[in-house]
């Protein structure tokens, strides 16, 4: 019996440290490491049984071939040979390069491994030949979008000064279902006297950390924000001295936004009371340190960005950066620290060809000139997609506009290579199955989006089955693929190695216990919280190179429906991801909506019903529940297909693929839908 520190792969902030007891090959149990700054040895529930997603009867353990139809399941596969799965998609990529343009090769991949090896271990090879590319921006590229606009390359705080501050606002998180080990540092507070307000749009599991709750209309806020600035203003609370010295812009929003966001005209569009929204602005004004802990949900709108302008302006208008426990975390720094950037050979000219954002991946499928159309750059003039090569992602299920999405795979002339460790939903439509790693069986190395913990993750246990990790798959393509380049030859250690010694901002210690396998925390620069590194030196809530330079409200998309659909966070699953696992719950996928709404429609409880728009429609059983608010239904997670209440599509057949004001975001929220009962 031997034990391996680790690191949990998957698309979460907290990037947990992980001990694996490993014995006879077979990791038998998964705890966390107490030695983590952050994560303190604490495991979510999705991760503290690990072992049984690692070794699981459902792991695909061999290549397979499709044999019968696209889109019904196992049985239309047989299983062949490494050699020959991967000479079938060599000789696929070459036909397709020279009969239609290598522009007709896309590769779709997400953050099914968050490795700074594992996660990108594609992109270079797919420059190399010419394929469309894509911009991974489907979860919160607006939120990040709206960090820069504000606050440009200002690293961000840590975490763990959630502990000293006084008043804390988690907004738009469900942080125990998203973010959990963020509460330890928020209990902390609490103990020490500090004020919990919980911002969203519904009841989540987060419910019980709150010392006060606000439910806000879906996509409203932005309006919030700048009511609460608005009260700051009027009452005299701002900070002004922080604001002369380090704001620009604030004299233009007292002068042209502020006067028409008063509380009763924010209470209009964001359904919060107005001695609420007075409550909430005088008790974040008059806090010593008011931290803000900003989740994604908001940004899933078509006015995510700029609602999170507003938001992160906010501390900039009581000066809380100046104060220990002050300011707001959006996402951390923690990507820099490191040389990443080695996976993507910025310095090797490759061919410029069209990008695809995720989002637009039944758009694309289904129409070649769906990039154009939609305003972007098509070197190719629009060329049909023919090769499809998918990893670390389920698109037939998570992708957006779910009916476009199956339409364009069930393609018959699209070869679809998917790899993957389980026969998810969207394995049903490929012609070639590889079997994935988990990240026991493969070595990488993680940063966080949360925190600033790095920690290599090094293979405790063989492949199980055949299976092999991304990089070695795309290692094997470039050499079959004739790419003479030595970058493809190096191992994940060599990569890992790499990328840790060629930092320039990893001491030499610092690099040496990463690479040993140690957490390293990475020391933050004095004061840099204040050195806010954009143009003017300045925050900046009037940024003269947005389109729209001074922080405003503008609304959501809608779909001109009686009902804003939340599509939130079930805790016992990430996305798509640990759907693999048996549940004790024979109904994973209901709908939550408000008794007197239900009264009007002649819905009970625990009957079924159909959801719909113009872009599909979804069966799903109901659930009466007095905390959703009125005109809003809620559901959680994202289920298989096998799961969900109807066996045909999941909750995606009725999100669009319209992209948020800025970044080309997804706007899986920012969606309205009819209800009927069936």
């Amino acid at each position: 019996m031997k034990e391996y520190k680790s690191v949990c792969p998957y698309d979460c902030p907290d990037a947990c440290g992980l001990i694996l007891t490993v014995d006879d090959n077979k990791v038998t149990k998964v705890r966390g490491n107490k030695e983590h700054a952050f994560t303190r040895g604490i495991l979510c529930p999705k991760m503290a049984h690990y072992e049984r997603v690692i070794h699981s009867p459902k792991r695909l353990m061999t290549p397979l071939r499709r044999i019968g139809k696209k889109g019904i399941g196992p049985d239309q596969f047989t299983p062949i040979s490494w050699d020959e799965a991967l000479e079938r998609i060599v000789e696929n990529f070459n036909h397709t390069i020279n009969t239609y343009g290598s522009e007709s090769i896309l590769r779709y991949s997400y953050a099914g491994t968050m490795g700074a090896v594992n996660s990108p271990a594609a992109d270079y090879f797919f420059r190399c030949i010419g394929a469309t590319s894509q911009d991974r921006g489907i979860c919160s590229p607006a939120k990040q979008a709206a960090f820069k606009s504000v606050y440009g390359d200002t690293v961000a705080i840590k975490p763990q000064e959630a502990q000293h501050s006084d008043l804390i606002i988690l907004w738009s998180l469900n942080a125990t279902a998203t973010d959990v080990h963020i509460l330890h540092d928020v209990n902390v507070a609490k103990r020490n006297g500090a004020f919990v307000w919980i911002i969203d749009t519904h009841k989540t599991y987060t419910y019980d950390q709150g010392t006060h709750h606000v439910y806000v209309k879906p996509g409203s806020d932005g309006a919030l924000a700048l009511g609460m600035i608005h009260i700051i203003h009027r009452d005299g609370l701002e900070d002004t001295t922080f604001i002369q010295a380090y704001v620009q812009g604030y004299d233009e929003l007292v002068r042209d936004v502020l006067p028409t966001f008063t509380p009763e005209y924010v209470s209009s569009i964001c359904g919060v009371p107005v001695e609420i929204i007075e409550e909430l602005a005088h008790a974040y004004a008059k806090a010593k340190a008011p931290f803000i802990r900003l989740g994604s949900g908001v940004s899933r709108y078509g006015n995510g960005a700029m609602s999170c302008r507003c938001i992160n302006a906010l501390p900039a208008v009581v000066g809380a950066w100046q104060h220990l426990g002050g300011g707001l975390l959006s996402s951390s720094s923690s990507s820099q620290y490191f040389n990443k950037s080695f996976m993507q050979q910025p310095n090797t000219p490759t061919p410029s060809k069209r990008m695809m954002p995720m989002i637009l991946l039944g758009d694309l499928l289904t129409n070649p000139k769906a990039l154009l159309e939609h305003g972007l750059e098509d070197t190719s003039g629009g060329v049909p997609v023919h090769s499809l090569y998918i990893f670390s992602s389920n698109p037939a299920i998570t992708a957006p506009n779910q009916n476009l999405v199956r339409q364009g795979l069930m393609r018959n002339d699209l070869f679809t290579v998917v790899h993957e460790r389980f026969f998810t939903d969207t394995c049903a439509y490929a012609d070639i199955i590889l079997p994935a790693t988990s990240s026991a069986e493969s070595d990488d190395i993680f940063n966080s989006y949360g925190h600033y913990t790095i920690a290599a993750s090094y293979q405790a246990i063989p492949p199980v089955g055949e299976s092999k990790s991304n990089w070695q798959v795309i290692s094997e393509l470039a050499q079959r693929m004739g790419l003479d380049d030595s970058f493809f030859a190096m191992t994940e250690r060599e990569l890992i190695e790499h990328m840790v010694r060629n930092s320039s901002k990893l001491s030499q210690d610092e690099q040496d216990a990463i690479l040993r396998g140690d957490l390293v925390e990475v020391a933050l620069p004095d004061n840099y919280k204040m050195d806010f590194k954009t143009p003017s030196g300045k925050i900046e809530i009037l940024n003269p190179r947005e389109s729209i330079p001074l922080i405003t409200y503008t609304e959501p998309y809608g779909d001109d429906e009686p009902f804003w659909l939340i599509i939130g966070n079930d805790i016992r699953i990430l996305d798509s991801s640990f759907c693999e696992l048996e549940f004790d719950d024979s109904e994973l996928m209901k709908l939550r909506l408000h008794p007197d709404d239900a009264a009007l429609y002649n819905i009970n409880n625990s009957d079924a019903v159909e959801i719909y728009n113009n872009r599909g429609a979804v069966r799903i059983k109901v659930y009466l529940d007095d905390t959703v608010q009125r005109g809003t239904l809620v559901t959680l997670g994202v289920w298989w297909q096998s799961q969900s209440s109807d066996a045909k599509v999941g909750i995606n057949a009725v999100t669009a693929s319209r992209p948020t004001d800025e970044a080309w975001g997804s706007t899986f929220y920012d969606v309205q839908v009819n209800i009927r009962k069936v």
